[in-house]
C-alpha cells in the first residue's frame, strides 16, 4: 500500500523517499491556516514525523494528514514560540519551518540557524501598501545578507494578521519543495522567493464555476475557490480514484474505486458547508458550458485541453488553464473580453496533437495506473493556487499575467 501510494513520486529521477520518511521536521505556526496546510501536504509527501508549536491547528486538515499516511506522527505543543529555551522541543529536527507572523519567533529561529546550523525555511503571506503577496526564503548558515530583514515581521509579538487560503496553498507548495530539496541534499533557492499583486477587494458575487478535472489540480483549485468564498462549483471528471493518486490527491484517502468528481464535491461540501455538484463525464465538444461564468482546466491531456479552449472561445467564457510536471507548472488565463490567445494556441497544443479525435481518445484512454507519469504534490499546489488567484484578479477587475513556475530556478516564477 505504501509503495503504491508513493509510486508516482518514486518515479522521479534522483528521488530519495527514505530521507523523507526518516526526517523529523519542526514547524512554528500561528493562529491561521498555513501550518495545517503544510502538515497535511508534508504527510502526503511521505514525511512521517513533525513537531509543531502553534496556538491551534485545523483539526480537519490534520485528520486528513493522518489518514492519508498511516505512518505519520504529529506532536503539537499549543502556544507561541517566544523563548530560545523552547528550541529544546525541536531537538533532533533536520530543519525548521517558520510560518509565524511575529518578529520574536523569526529572530529566535534565525539565531538558532546561525548558531547550530539548522536550516530554517521561512514563509508567510502579507498585506501592506495596497498589495497582497507572499515571501519564502530558505536560511542556511552563511546566508547573512541584508535582505534577511525582508523575512522578519515588523510586529514583534503575536498579533492579528492577514491570512489568505489561496496564497497559503502556494506557499505550502514552495516550502514543501524547499523541504524536499534540503532533505535530499539538492539545490534550494538562494534568492528570496516573492509574489505580489494589488489587494483584492471583497465581493459578494457568486459566479457559476465549472472545474474540469478532479485530480490533484482540481482538488487544490476546489480548496482555493472554497477558501475564497465561491460556492457555485461543479466538478466534472470521468475517472475513479486509484491508490497511486494518493501522494497528491489529498482528499481521496478513503475513496479508492469511487468517482473522483463525486468524492471531491462531497468532501468540499462537508468541509465548507457548500452545495457543489459533480458530473461523471468526459469534457468533449458536446459538453454544455452555457450556464457557467468561468471554466477551470485541470485535465491531464492535450486533446481535452484543446476542446476546452475552443469551447470557451466560441462561447466567450473565462478559461483558467493549469498544467504541471514534477518540476514545473504553468497557468494561462483566457479572458474573452480581451480577445486574447487561448491556452491551446499559446502552448502550441495543435502542433503537439496533430490530429485531434477527442471521442476516440476518451474511449481508448487507459486508467492512470497504466500511465505511470511521475507526479508530485508541490507543483499541483502551486499551479492550482495561481489558477484561483488569477481568477480572483479577473473578478476584481485586474489583469493577471500568465504564470510559469520552474522549481529549478532561484526566482521560481
Amino acid at each position: 500500500m505504501r509503495t503504491n501510494r508513493l509510486d508516482r513520486q518514486l518515479r522521479i529521477e534522483g528521488w530519495n523517499q527514505k530521507v523523507l520518511e526518516n526526517a523529523k521536521i519542526g514547524v512554528v505556526g500561528d493562529n491561521d491556516l498555513l501550518s495545517s496546510l503544510y502538515i497535511m501536504s508534508a504527510s502526503a509527501l511521505g514525511i512521517n514525523t513533525i513537531v509543531v508549536i502553534a496556538p491551534d491547528l485545523d483539526d480537519r486538515l490534520i485528520e486528513i494528514g493522518k489518514k492519508i499516511n498511516l505512518y505519520f506522527t504529529l506532536t503539537h505543543v499549543e502556544g507561541f514560540y517566544t523563548h530560545p529555551a523552547m528550541a529544546e522541543l525541536f531537538k533532533g529536527c533536520h530543519l525548521i519551518v517558520d510560518l509565524s507572523h511575529y518578529g520574536l519567533a523569526n529572530k529566535i529561529l534565525i539565531e538558532k540557524g546561525f548558531r547550530d546550523g539548522t536550516p530554517i525555511i521561512r514563509g508567510f503571506c502579507y498585506e501592506e501598501n495596497g498589495k497582497q503577496g507572499l515571501k519564502v526564503f530558505s536560511y542556511l548558515k552563511g546566508r547573512e545578507w541584508q535582505e534577511l530583514e525582508q523575512i522578519v515581521s515588523t510586529v514583534n509579538l503575536p498579533n492579528n494578521h492577514f491570512d489568505d487560503g489561496v496564497l497559503d496553498i502556494i506557499i505550502t507548495g514552495i516550502i514543501l519543495e524547499e523541504t524536499k530539496n534540503l532533505l535530499m541534499d539538492q539545490d534550494t533557492s538562494d534568492d528570496l522567493i516573492s509574489y505580489h499583486r494589488p489587494k483584492i477587494k471583497p465581493s459578494n458575487d457568486q459566479p457559476k464555476i465549472l472545474i474540469v478535472g478532479s485530480g490533484a489540480l482540481g482538488i487544490f483549485v476546489g480548496l482555493g475557490l472554497a477558501y475564497s468564498g465561491f460556492r457555485n462549483l461543479s466538478f466534472m471528471d470521468p475517472d475513479t480514484v486509484e491508490v497511486t493518486n494518493l501522494n497528491r490527491q489529498v482528499l481521496f484517502y478513503n475513496a479508492i474505486g469511487k468517482s473522483k468528481a463525486e468524492t471531491l464535491s462531497t468532501k468540499l461540501n462537508t468541509l465548507f458547508g457548500i452545495g457543489s455538484l459533480a458530473e461523471i463525464a468526459y469534457f468533449d465538444k458536446n459538453s454544455n458550458i452555457e450556464f457557467y461564468d468561468a471554466v477551470f482546466d485541470c485535465v491531464d491531456n492535450f486533446e481535452t485541453r484543446i476542446v476546452l479552449s475552443e469551447k470557451c472561445m466560441d462561447q466567450r467564457k473565462i478559461l483558467i488553464s493549469g498544467g504541471t510536471s514534477p518540476h514545473a507548472g504553468q497557468v494561462i488565463t483566457y479572458n474573452p473580453k480581451d480577445d486574447g490567445t487561448t491556452p491551446a494556441e499559446l502552448l502550441g497544443m495543435y502542433d503537439i496533437v496533430e490530429q485531434r479525435h477527442p471521442e476516440t481518445y476518451q474511449r481508448e484512454r487507459a486508467a492512470c495506473i497504466y500511465q505511470p507519469d511521475p507526479s508530485v504534490i508541490m507543483t499541483n499546489q502551486i499551479a492550482a493556487g495561481f489558477m484561483v488567484d488569477s481568477y480572483r484578479m479577473l473578478v476584481d477587475g485586474q489583469k493577471p499575467e500568465n504564470v510559469f513556475y520552474d522549481s529549478t530556478s532561484n526566482t521560481k516564477f
